[in-house]
């Protein structure tokens, strides 16, 4: 088994409600993953391949940060429709979609009644979502060399609490810590994986560049 860095996208349209005006990389967003790139070259950090997900978001930021290696498109590495399970649980349960600030209790909510089948007609069950999510990490990590992953931050926090055996409210807490591009690794130990770095962001990590450390 290989390791796997898996990356958040840089930050997108934090002004969106809904699935596709949301995909798409805000100005700083570029910039984001412009500097990880950068980030990745001069450190001279060794990676033989590059996955994303087919969403626009992932493709640019995969493409501004330059690495050299073309990238695997992998459908099963597109976020869960958290904008389309959010419109779902104001119709359904009268919860109101979130504003600025709610996303800590709203999330956990969310995730509870997808998981637990209260929410009817949703893109995809939430055992879909697992079932893709493994399939396609485990493919990844069978293959050669390490490999580097640009995807979302549910995705990314699914993996991470899979990897601990850890439950939703676990989970949600994850989900909300994830900044824009950051690296998450999943190291093979004993067969099994152990999450070995989570929410690095060092090329954000100097005093001009801090204010670049989003979460929304």
């Amino acid at each position: 088994m290989s390791h796997i860095t898996l990356i958040r996208h840089g930050q997108a349209n934090s002004t969106a409600k809904d699935e596709l005006s949301y995909d798409q990389l805000s100005p700083l967003g570029h910039e984001q993953a412009a500097w990880l790139g950068e980030h990745l070259r001069e450190s001279e950090s060794y990676h033989t391949r590059l996955y994303t997900g087919t969403l626009t978001r992932h493709i640019e930021t995969a493409e501004a940060m330059n690495t050299g290696l073309e990238p695997i498109r992998d459908a099963r590495l597109n976020e869960l429709e958290y904008f389309t399970l959010a419109n779902l649980m104001e119709q359904q349960h009268e919860v109101p979609f979130p504003q600025e600030g709610e996303f800590v209790h709203h999330l956990p909510q969310v995730f509870d009644y997808w998981k637990t089948g209260k929410l009817a007609d949703t893109p995809e069950t939430y055992e879909a979502f697992e079932t893709r999510v493994q399939s396609a990490l485990a493919e990844i990590a069978e293959g050669e060399g390490p490999a580097l992953v640009v995807t979302s931050g549910g995705l990314i926090s699914l993996a991470m609490a899979q990897a601990m055996g850890v439950g939703i409210p676990a989970m949600s807490r994850l989900a909300l810590a994830i900044m824009h591009t950051s690296m998450h690794r999943l190291f093979p130990i004993g067969g099994h994986w152990s999450p070995v770095l989570f929410n690095a962001v060092p090329h954000l990590d100097r005093p001009e560049r801090r204010i670049a450390q989003t979460h929304i």
